[in-house]
């Protein structure tokens, strides 16, 4: 080929590429017929990645007849996309016609209309639900939390005069022939049913009714169409969304969408879930790998500024200036104005420069304070004793890294609040992202007591040798901060206690997992209590401290109330710290902490496995309040299927579920020696998990006693 004509078909191809808009991810095509298809939806896989989706999942996967049609799944036709969270589409008129008999026997045609749009809905503000008829009356029916609602409306025609029709209601639905109501929100799920009364006062003729969801201003009313309605569909508005988790839960996850300038958007009440809007002074897809780009103001002719040659282009926005030798902001209100030199000449210089150096002296003067506040932190928190302590450590891999402040600022970016992921009674939790681009969380404790500061130091060097796949790791601290911050792993996928009130399964799948979960909290409880060099008590065992990654594997979280055990020693006494539901009777008696005292609140999350309640909650019955208490009331009754959640037990099952029923009740007893250690509670599971018989099934339950009220 002639070298011309290769570098001509270069510039062709480069051209037609430039072309493409920044709306579908590479290799994808983004038209069918007239229409665009922004990402997150698209059709079939990319040409330049290999068998990757042009969608982000199947919900937002689109199919392209004849290169003219774009169909959803059940064949539905789309008209329209718009990327801020709209899908228009057709949908069908249900319609009921009658041989002018008054009987009902009599009828010639009847049909509903069905669309489900799920996990979208469909829009309340964009669409109207309208019938069409005389003596006609139409049902709009869907279903919310397992109930039916309806809505709808009806037009009558006692004494039928087209010409007051013709007259007064032409192009106009108000009630004479025809009539709509407002759609409520978040419908997902529809079903549309048109009717006609029994005793028409049109018997003498054929007649119909009509009912379906318009579009606002798609639908003009017309006499003729009482008895004959054109129109078989008619576009219909649905609201899309990424998922149907909050931008708080979603930042959370790994399958967060927002993408680089963009930001979450979950305040509209029409809308069942999060989407992404680029960021003001950004443009583009916010879905795509590349996020948002800059808008350039001063190109676009967007900015504020006198002209374009007074226009500085910045990330996300501009600023103006005016030229050398002329004063003023350079913005289209302010202007600029020509400078008059006279004896500004020598002394504004003078001033300015006396100003700089006055301002240079005062940084460097701030710098060094906040150099000496830092190191007075780092000696005030312990950070010379844990330095020492690490030098006198001989496997490196397992040595606590010791953060600088300005690392974890720029990691937090500055510790932004949108980046919050949890809050409790011992401080706030950041997720951030490090240099070296790994994920993790960062706990800002509240406060420290600066008596307990070796202590602190201790933990922290103990705490960050566990090595345990089922223990959250901590991978080190930072000290220049007036509270110390602690850096941990991340983990993705929210608490235990969010997955217990949020699963919608609870089939045996579901049951499996829960167990797997409890023999994973168990190992740990365990490894902390006699493996770790120096016995750990966790203090506050709950399904909220219990994290779960993206494969469900458990993670034991938050040592902020730990306490460390000497090795000759079997309990401690301290204030009574934890949590309502879980505390342990014995230790709020004595304010001894043992090892037992994990064991008994890790019943009580054996039980919320089980049941699926709360632990404790105020809205319940007295007698049911404490979810420990009726539990065990349940178990020494021999109704304890009765609190076992609906659909997590069945014939395969059931024998199990009974199994680590009386093992929680064997770790609620009110004496702590009564109950098993979490070695052998751990055992005791790992062979249920096995299909295994254990030695307690048999043994004497001694459920009688009821714990005491952990309040």
């Amino acid at each position: 080929m002639h070298p011309l004509i290769m570098v001509s078909l270069a510039l062709l191809i480069e051209t037609v590429a430039s072309d493409q808009p920044k709306q579908v991810l590479p290799g994808c095509n983004y038209t069918c017929g007239d229409l665009t298809i922004p990402y997150p939806f698209g059709i079939g896989n990319s040409t330049a990645q290999h068998h990757t989706p042009c969608y982000m999942d199947s919900k937002f996967e689109l199919t392209c007849v004849n290169n003219s049609k774009l169909i959803r799944p059940r064949g539905i036709e789309v008209l329209d996309i718009n990327p801020q969270g709209q899908v228009e589409m057709k949908f069908s008129v249900s319609h009921l016609c009658s041989n002018g008999s008054s009987s009902s026997n009599n009828t010639e045609e009847a049909n509903r209309a069905y669309l489900i749009v799920s996990p979208h809905t469909i829009s309340s503000t964009e669409n109207k639900f309208i019938t069409v008829g005389c003596d006609s009356y139409g049902y709009l029916n869907s279903n919310f939390t397992g109930g039916t609602y309806s809505t709808g409306c009806l037009t009558r025609c006692y004494d039928f005069k087209p010409k007051i029709v013709i007259g007064n209601n032409t192009g106009k639905c108000t009630g004479l022939g025809c009539c709509q109501v407002d759609i409520p929100s978040s419908m997902k799920n529809i079903t549309i049913e048109a009717f006609k009364f029994p005793t028409s006062t049109l018997s003498k003729e054929n007649s119909c009714s009509y009912s379906f969801i318009a579009k606002q201003g798609s639908y003009k009313f017309s006499v003729d169409h009482i008895n004959n309605l054109p129109n078989e569909t008619f576009p219909l508005v649905i609201n899309w969304a990424i998922t149907n988790e909050s931008c708080q839960i979603a930042h959370t996850t790994n399958s967060y969408a927002c993408k680089k300038n963009s930001e979450c958007v979950d305040d509209d009440p029409d809308y069942d879930g999060y989407r992404c809007k680029c960021l003001q002074g950004f443009e583009g897809n916010p879905y795509l790998p590349g996020g948002c780009t800059d808008i350039d103001e001063c190109a676009t002719k967007t900015h504020v500024c006198k002209n374009k040659a007074n226009c500085n282009n910045t990330l996300g926005s501009h600023t103006c200036f005016c030229p050398k030798g002329q004063t003023g902001n350079g913005t289209k209100e302010g202007g600029c104005q020509k400078v008059h030199l006279n004896a500004t000449r020598i002394v504004l210089p003078t001033v300015l420069g006396a100003g700089a150096l006055f301002m240079i002296f005062f940084l460097i003067y701030q710098r060094r304070k906040f150099i000496k506040l830092k190191e007075k932190f780092f000696r005030q928190n312990g950070g010379s004793i844990l330095e020492q302590k690490l030098l006198q450590r001989k496997d490196s891999s397992q040595i606590a890294h010791i953060f600088k402040e300005n690392e974890l600022r720029k990691a937090t970016n500055n510790f932004d609040e949108s980046l919050i992921i949890g809050r409790g009674g011992f401080g706030t939790v950041f997720k951030g992202e490090l240099d070296d681009n790994r994920i993790v969380a960062i706990k800002k404790s509240k406060t420290i007591d600066e008596s307990q500061i070796e202590q602190f130091i201790n933990e922290v060097d103990v705490v960050s040798q566990i090595n345990h796949r089922n223990v959250v790791k901590l991978l080190g601290c930072c000290l220049e901060t007036e509270v110390p911050l602690l850096v941990y792993e991340f983990v993705s996928n929210g608490t235990l206690s969010e997955f217990l009130r949020t699963q919608g399964k609870t089939n045996d799948l579901t049951w499996k997992t829960r167990l797997r979960i409890a023999v994973e909290v168990a190992g740990a409880l365990s490894y902390l209590h006699s493996a770790a060099s120096i016995p750990i008590i966790h203090r506050d065992v709950k399904s909220a401290n219990i994290l779960l990654d993206g494969t469900n594997t458990a993670k034991v979280s938050d040592f902020g109330a730990s306490r460390l055990i000497p090795l000759d020693q079997t309990e401690v006494a301290t204030m009574v710290q934890g949590t309502i539901g879980y505390l342990d009777p014995e230790y709020m008696q004595t304010s001894q902490l043992t090892e037992k005292s994990d064991v008994y609140s890790f019943g009580v999350v054996l039980v919320e496995l089980l049941t699926g309640e709360k632990p404790f909650c105020f809205g319940r019955p007295e007698e049911r309040r404490s979810l420990a208490t009726h539990f065990l009331s349940c178990l020494k009754k021999d109704n304890v299927f009765e609190v076992i959640q609906d659909g997590l037990w069945n014939e395969e099952n059931k024998q199990v579920i009974m199994e680590v029923a009386v093992l929680a009740a064997n770790c609620l007893r009110l004496i702590g020696e009564e109950r098993p250690s979490m070695k052998e509670v751990a055992m005791e599971l790992e062979g249920m998990r096995l299909m295994d018989k254990h030695s307690w099934i048999n043994a004497d339950l001694n459920v009688e006693e009821s714990p005491l009220l952990a309040s």
